[in-house]
C-alpha cells in the first residue's frame, strides 16, 4: 500500500512504483472512475485503447476481412474511391 499526500492545489504525487505498474510517463492522463461509490485512477491511453479494441470486436469478420492483404486492399479500395469524388 502507497499514501500520497494531497497539496493545497489538490495535487498528488503518484509513487514511482505505482507509476511503473501503470505505465505512465511524464505528461501522461489519468482517468477517475466511479464505481459503486468506489474511485479507481486508470491509465487513460490504455482505456481508450482498450474500448477502441472492444469497439472493434468482430468488424473484420463483418467486413469479410481474412488477412493483411484483405486490409491493404479494402484501403486501397477506399482511397481510391475518395480520389473519384
Amino acid at each position: 500500500m502507497e499514501v500520497a499526500k494531497i497539496t493545497s492545489k489538490g495535487q498528488i504525487t503518484i509513487p514511482v512504483d505505482i507509476r511503473r505498474d501503470m505505465q505512465l510517463k511524464d505528461g501522461d492522463k489519468v482517468i477517475f472512475i466511479n464505481e459503486g461509490g468506489r474511485y479507481y485512477v486508470e491509465n487513460a491511453a490504455l482505456v481508450a485503447i482498450t474500448r477502441a479494441q472492444e469497439a472493434f470486436t468482430g468488424e473484420a469478420e463483418r467486413l469479410g476481412l481474412k488477412d493483411e492483404q484483405d486490409v491493404v486492399d479494402m484501403v486501397k479500395e477506399v482511397r481510391r474511391a475518395r480520389r473519384e469524388k
